[in-house]
Formats: structure tokens, C-alpha cells, sequence
């Protein structure tokens, strides 16, 4: 793969209970595009997987700031998903990011947290599909197609992990703009 992210720098926001393909695939693959990544959560130390993967984190969501990062990575996983959209800091965070303009890339249940961030409305997005009504009321146009980039953003969306090939075919292409 040739270095299409080189000195860029990707956010993966997540907590435990994310879904362990949503963070390991993209990660590997912006990572092998020549971008540094890190890991944001709501807590120091490690995040565990549903299937048992373990990282750790790099920074912390009180301390992360939009202005240190080119783009975010939202994976899925419904605990994870649930438990980042009631943590203040990783609203805010992601509230930033979306605020700035700068690219995102959501699969599955990630999607959640757009929502509490407002950043939804507007915007022509897919996710795991029993977050359509939520996405809905919160603004967005909800399809159910593998990936969707909508350019304004960007916001690259996907469903579930089958669909990871896509995800990250397109995060690569809306992140080296």
C-alpha cells in the first residue's frame, strides 16, 4: 500500500466493549497508509473487545483535542457505543472534530455518539441498522448501503464488520484529501 496517510495523525475514540474488527482492520490499514494512530478513551491504561482484544490507550478524552488530529475513527460494538455517548469528553471531543470540518469514518453502532454530538443533521450516512430511527430523528438521511461518503466532512459510514473492506477502501481515499 503506498503511504497515502504519511504525517497524518488518526483518532480511534472507543471504551471497552467496542467490536475488536471495527478497531483492529482500519487501524491496520491507516497505519500501513503511513498515519500515526492513536487510541482515545475515556479512561488510561487498556480497552478490551468484545472477543478479547486489548490495546492500549494513548490518550485520554479529557485531554484529547481536535487541533492534534487530522480525522477520527468511530468503531462499533454496542457497549462501547453506549458507554461513549453518556461520556462528557468524548462528546466534546468528537464534537470538535465535527465542528473543525475534518473527515470521520463510523462503522456499526459508532454512529451513537454523532448523534449527541450533533453532527448528524444534514447528512447522508448508514450505520448498524437498528440505529436508523435515531439517526433519523437526529437529521441524517439514513441508507442501507455497505459504505456511504458523504463529502461534506467527510463522513464515511458503514455497517458491520462484513462491510470493513469498503470502510476502509473509502477512509483512506476521504482522509488523504
Amino acid at each position: 500500500m503506498t503511504q497515502r496517510l504519511s504525517g497524518k495523525k488518526i483518532a480511534f475514540l472507543l471504551t471497552d466493549g467496542f467490536e475488536d474488527s471495527e478497531l483492529t482492520s482500519p487501524w491496520n490499514t491507516v497505519t500501513e497508509a503511513g498515519a500515526t494512530a492513536h487510541l482515545i478513551a475515556p479512561s488510561s491504561g487498556e480497552v478490551e473487545g468484545k472477543k478479547g482484544h486489548t490495546q492500549s490507550v494513548d490518550v485520554t478524552a479529557a485531554s484529547a483535542s481536535a487541533a492534534d488530529y487530522d480525522a477520527l475513527v468511530l468503531p462499533g460494538g454496542t457497549g462501547n457505543a453506549d458507554a461513549l455517548r453518556t461520556d462528557e469528553d468524548a462528546v466534546r471531543f468528537t464534537r470538535e472534530i465535527t465542528s473543525a470540518g475534518k473527515p470521520v469514518a463510523v462503522i456499526c453502532h459508532g454512529a451513537w455518539i454523532l448523534t449527541e454530538a450533533d453532527a448528524v443533521k444534514g447528512r447522508r450516512m448508514t450505520s448498524y441498522p437498528s440505529l436508523k430511527t435515531d439517526l433519523r430523528n437526529a437529521g441524517a438521511t439514513w441508507v442501507d448501503e455497505e459504505v456511504v461518503v458523504d463529502t461534506a466532512g467527510p463522513l464515511v459510514s458503514s455497517r458491520t464488520p462484513k462491510d470493513l473492506p469498503a470502510f476502509n477502501r473509502e477512509l483512506v481515499e476521504a482522509f488523504s484529501g
